[in-house]
């Protein structure tokens, strides 16, 4: 027999107490719970509870598993199970009273398991912070404050000056809490004095949650007629789902319209969640962000240490913080007021996860704001290709800001046919005088090449041996500062050789530049010139990005070189001259979305130019001045652009026109992965048809990777929904194949790039 009454329907007055109880009992021997393991197994595990009380979906279990105790999800109930009697195990603790995930978030984060087709157990786990993944307990850090109530009955000691003075504060506070660190500056053993007013009844001790308050200190510009309009289009979708393209140049103006957005949806009592593609944006745009808006704003990013990210995720997750601004993982993060969306440079690939579960955070925000029913915003001066068909299909509703705010006029793009010429360690003798001629003027140049360290490869020209990887298909990359040889795809160093390795000559040569190298070159161009370099290995250290971007902001560095962190976002008043080493790169790339990238790329760069009174100029080097995407982009603007390059994908038949997924496979062993995929392409001749294709087993372009070799499949559909179908039987199959145990493989849904 079995109770089919809810237990929260249990009444225990006496007439029912017996039968209840009963009926009780036996629902909770009956009921098992279902729970989301971090592995990567694609199921759920069940489990008997641990005590009578029943467990809420959404809450942390601690059980065994294996040898291991595990953190565990609770994501249902289940009155039968298929574990024999006596191997199912209980419970061992139940972490949460309230649950970490609320049902919203779990709901959706079910979905994106099953998008993705990603263990249910990991996509839970990445949702969470590091410290609640190790059964940390989940609560605001609370401060120790007090607070005045009335005078005290009995009068203080005049001679009692530390009371006198605690008590002074007190009152000034005028029945507002004052935290304890700010009693502590009376005197060291302020404690003591404070026990006869605790004691009197005069003031209270209450222990509050710690919660960071801001201040506004700047008042609202007005609005330019475009921002006007954006900002009165968002307003008009409060309260329902509505996704909305930013789709501004650079400089006009999009981050004033994020801050109006946010003002009126914080008068509305409700939540704003901001992301950013790169860490780098988040100290900047949060500074901004604490200037304009009043309330509790806290950040979500990985420069933050497990205990500062705990803290910061549980005021918002219990609704305490007004804005959050963080890169993708703070799209996964609780928020029980969400009225808005906010996602900044959209189209940057950085927003895409590249290991574990591969979500793309601005996709997850847009199923997010249509389940909380809130409007999301996507702002790009280059927008994706994606996002731009989408407003073609009339699903996105399109605001422009076409014009540069503060009356900044549009930069002057042009290219420099470095074909035939000599060249100063990779930078042409025009764009060295276009340097000097700013420079004099008082003005700031920037100089942009995508690669750091100091060259790409060390030659023999004697043998012609190069500096190879022992771990990786790829070149070691030449740091001259530290003498080190090292990879940038596996992180492998060794020092660099006086002589070949090969044949033991000493005629080695650096090929190609980087960062480091052209930084030492301008230097020796500029001798009396401030220079900074920003790229990731001039910023490891906590503090280094802030003290640069400072450095470019304030003026003090005259001269920058750096790489694609210095293209996202940042306003950098005195440039007046933006110089493009290597936009080639992007125009022979082998991954489909090389062109888009490259041109995302060239015009993020150039928006850091001219963003004040005096007008930009743009020096683009290149070898292949004739191509016409190029001479698209710079004569007829990224609009034209992506119109060209999107007619290109629909005659191929690429995204967006199709969705796409890859199965990718890497072992140690260099015939494992394919084996792997060729059983893989077995199971797929099955859904080939006109709207199904698949293309491999190929190794992958970059075939061996930290010791580990590659391969992959890609799989392509008209409907995104036989995609779905297709790779939902896949992973079935792939669990129970034999040869998946000997691969790391993995399903990467809507990848960014082929690699």
């Amino acid at each position: 027999m079995r109770s089919t009454a809810p237990i929260s329907s249990y009444d225990a007055t006496p007439a029912n107490r017996f039968w209840q109880t009963w009926a009780l009992e036996l629902t909770l021997t009956d009921t098992f719970l279902q729970v989301a393991i971090p592995t990567p197994l694609y199921q759920c595990f069940d489990y008997r509870p641990r005590c009578k009380e029943g467990v809420a979906n959404g809450c942390r279990v601690l059980v065994p598993f294996g040898r291991r105790q595990v953190v565990a999800v609770v994501v249902g109930t289940a009155s039968t199970t298929d574990v024999p009697a006596n191997k199912l195990r209980s419970v061992l603790k139940v972490l949460d009273e309230v649950p970490v995930l609320p049902p919203d978030l779990l709901e959706l984060l079910q979905w994106a398991s099953r998008y993705y087709h990603h263990p249910i157990g990991d996509v839970l786990a990445s949702a969470l912070p590091v410290l609640l993944r190790r059964a940390a307990v989940a609560e605001v850090p609370r401060v120790e404050c007090y607070r005045w109530l009335r005078a005290p009955l009995k009068p203080v000691n005049t001679r009692a000056r530390v009371q006198a003075d605690l008590l002074q504060r007190l009152a000034a506070a005028s029945g507002d809490p004052v935290d304890a660190q700010s009693l502590s500056s009376v005197s060291r053993g302020w404690r003591k004095s404070l026990q006869p007013l605790l004691d009197d009844g005069a003031i209270e001790r209450q222990d509050l949650d710690a919660l960071p308050k801001n201040v506004a200190t700047d008042t609202p510009p007005v609005l330019l007629d475009e921002q006007a309009i954006a900002v009165l289009a968002v307003a008009k979708t409060y309260g329902s789902f509505q996704p909305f393209l930013l789709n501004g140049v650079t400089g006009s103006g999009k981050t004033e319209v994020y801050l109006q957005c946010i003002d009126a949806v914080l008068a509305r009592g409700e939540q704003v969640l901001i992301l950013v593609p790169e860490i780098s944006l988040t100290p900047q745009l949060m500074q901004r962000f604490q200037r304009r808006v009043s309330g509790c704003l806290v950040s979500l990013h990985s420069g933050l240490n497990n205990t500062e990210r705990l803290q910061n995720w549980m005021i918002a997750a219990k609704g305490h913080a007004d804005v959050v601004i963080g890169t993708r993982s703070a799209a996964l993060v609780p928020l029980p007021r969400l009225g808005l969306i906010v996602v900044d440079e959209e189209h940057d690939g950085s927003l895409k996860q590249q290991d574990g579960f591969r979500y793309h955070a601005r996709d997850f925000a847009l199923m997010r704001a249509r389940k909380q029913a809130c409007p999301i915003l996507l702002g790009s001066a280059t927008p994706s290709f994606e996002s731009l068909n989408n407003v073609s299909a009339g699903r996105y509703q399109e605001l422009m800001l076409s014009i540069r705010a503060g009356g900044a006029q549009a930069p002057k793009l042009a290219l420099l046919d470095i074909r035939r010429q000599k060249l100063f360690e990779g930078v042409s003798e025009p764009l060295l005088s276009a340097i000097g001629k700013h420079l004099s003027a008082g003005n700031q140049a920037l100089v942009f090449i995508n690669r750091r360290g100091f060259a790409p490869t060390l030659l023999c020209n004697d043998c012609g041996a190069s500096s190879t990887c022992q771990r990786c298909d790829a070149h070691m990359t030449v740091h001259a500062k530290r003498r080190q040889l090292r990879c940038h795809h596996c992180g492998a160093e060794r020092p660099q050789p006086s002589q070949c390795e090969t044949c033991q000559s000493d005629a080695l040569d650096f090929i190609g530049f980087g960062t480091e190298r052209i930084s030492a070159a301008l230097q020796e161009r500029f001798p009396d010139v401030t220079m900074a370099r920003i790229d990731r290995d001039t910023t490891r250290r906590k503090g280094a990005l802030e003290a640069q971007l400072h450095a470019a902001t304030s003026g003090e560095a005259q001269l920058l070189v750096g790489t694609q962190m210095l293209a996202k976002g940042h306003h950098f008043p005195g440039v007046t001259l933006v110089g493009i080493l290597d936009a080639d790169r992007g125009l022979f790339g082998t991954d489909f979305r090389s062109l888009e990238h490259m041109g995302q790329l060239v015009l993020q760069v150039a928006g850091r130019a001219g963003r004040e009174v005096k007008q930009g100029e743009v020096l683009i080097q290149t070898r292949n001045p004739d191509n016409p995407m190029l001479q698209t982009l710079v004569r007829e603007g990224y609009a034209a652009f992506a119109d060209a390059a999107l007619t290109e994908r629909k005659v191929a038949m690429l995204p967006p026109y199709a969705f796409v997924a890859l199965v990718r496979a890497e072992a140690t062993d260099a015939t494992a992965p394919r084996v792997f995929l060729d059983r893989v392409i077995q199971e797929l001749s099955n859904w080939q048809g006109p709207d199904l294709m698949t293309l491999g087993p190929a190794p992958a372009p970059m075939e061996r990777l930290g010791g580990r070799y590659r391969a992959q499949v890609l799989i392509q559909s008209e409907r995104r929904a036989r995609l779905n179908a297709c790779l939902k039987d896949l992973t079935g199959f792939i669990d129970s194949l034999p040869e998946a145990r000997r691969t790391r493989w993995s399903i990467d849904v809507d990848p960014v790039d082929l690699f």
